[in-house]
């Protein structure tokens, strides 16, 4: 199993340490557990857009973070990381991310560089 399918496995099962567990049981956004899951989700972006067909629980862990993390985080109460812009451009990313994965092509011009949040 390679390395970006053992940490998407990891994050979507909410295992110890993941972003997604860290999310829900302690409401804490853990950055270096974000940065893990954003770039394994990028890199599943690029290594599956030309593939016809997607794993079921690949997709399913690409709809939950696109749809279950902006409506957790969306509380007034919810400890937000600061800066707002860094919180933000998170919840576009995860958003961005998932149109790609399912789409098979993203938004932004050819030559567009993801950077790293």
């Amino acid at each position: 199993m390679d390395e970006i399918t053992e940490v998407l496995r990891r994050e979507f099962d909410a295992e110890e340490g993941s972003f997604l567990l860290r999310l829900r049981g302690d409401l804490e956004w853990d950055r270096a557990a974000f940065t893990r899951l954003e770039r394994a989700m990028r890199a599943a972006c690029e290594k599956s857009q030309s593939d016809q067909k997607l794993d079921r629980w690949i997709a399913e862990g690409f709809y939950e973070v696109a749809t279950w993390v902006p409506s957790w985080t969306s509380h007034p109460n919810f400890p937000r990381p600061a800066p707002d812009a860094y919180f933000e451009d998170c919840i576009e990313r995860i958003g961005d991310l998932a149109n790609w994965f399912f789409r098979g092509w993203h938004d932004y011009s050819e030559g567009h560089v993801w950077t790293d949040l």
